[in-house]
């Protein structure tokens, strides 16, 4: 998961657009306390960082990332309209892994991206595997019992999200704000439907994704309904 914390809403829609349309999961923040809160929630695999944003300066942001032994390693590039070899230099000497000026290309930045993982050992892991089911994400593929299973983008996240995070349960509400975002103002029985149609195009796969009653789903390999 990659999270952008950016101010301007067409930048920020742009970017998280692009990022899913190359196999990224991504989700964008607009205030830094709404991204502080996830991140601590679910720490993501790499930061994309606005320097100047409302209630705080990204620096301070970055600093807070770096400060905090959970987040430490996670990889941040910066992309900020300034773009000064001094302000390049202060990013980067307070710990940013990488320094983008805007404006920016698409191309250049998922380049970039790429990049980072592999040094960082993002991408390491071409698979994702939970029983018989198999997750590709720089293809942004999955299987089941050796058959490719074609999901939608929200069906796709939801399982890449349930798998990643095993045998923990999510309630409704926290998983349309997982998958949907923070801002999405639909019903949790948006949830419901998706993980009923995920579940049959799994076939006998889909029994990972457990419904734990009163509660919510959770992904367990071996479980059962509860």
């Amino acid at each position: 998961m990659i999270y952008l914390l950016e101010d301007d809403e067409n930048i920020r829609n742009f970017v998280i657009y692009a990022l899913k349309g190359s196999g990224f999961e991504a989700q964008g923040f607009e205030y830094p306390a709404d991204f502080r809160k996830a991140v601590s929630e679910c720490p993501p695999e790499l930061v994309l960082l606005d320097r100047m944003l409302p209630e705080e300066d990204g620096m301070s942001v970055l600093k807070w990332l770096r400060e905090n032994n959970a987040t430490s390693g996670i990889p941040v590039i910066m992309l900020t309209a300034l773009g000064t070899e001094a302000d390049k230099v202060e990013g980067l000497d307070s710990g940013a892994d990488d320094y983008i000026a805007k404006p920016f290309g698409m191309k250049e930045l998922i380049s970039r991206i790429k990049a980072l993982l592999r040094r960082t050992g993002g991408l390491s892991s071409e698979k994702i595997t939970m029983g018989n089911i198999s997750i590709y994400p720089s293809r942004h593929e999955v299987t089941a019992d050796g058959k490719q299973v074609v999901l939608t983008l929200k069906e796709y996240d939801m399982l890449m999200f349930l798998v990643k995070n095993r045998d923990q349960v999510f309630s409704r509400d926290e998983l349309l704000k997982k998958i949907w975002g923070y801002d999405f103002s639909g019903e949790s029985r948006t949830v419901d439907v998706h993980i009923r149609t995920l579940r049959l195009k799994l076939g006998k796969c889909g029994e990972i994704i457990r419904t734990v009653r009163g509660v919510g789903y959770k992904a367990e390999e071996n479980g059962y309904d509860e």
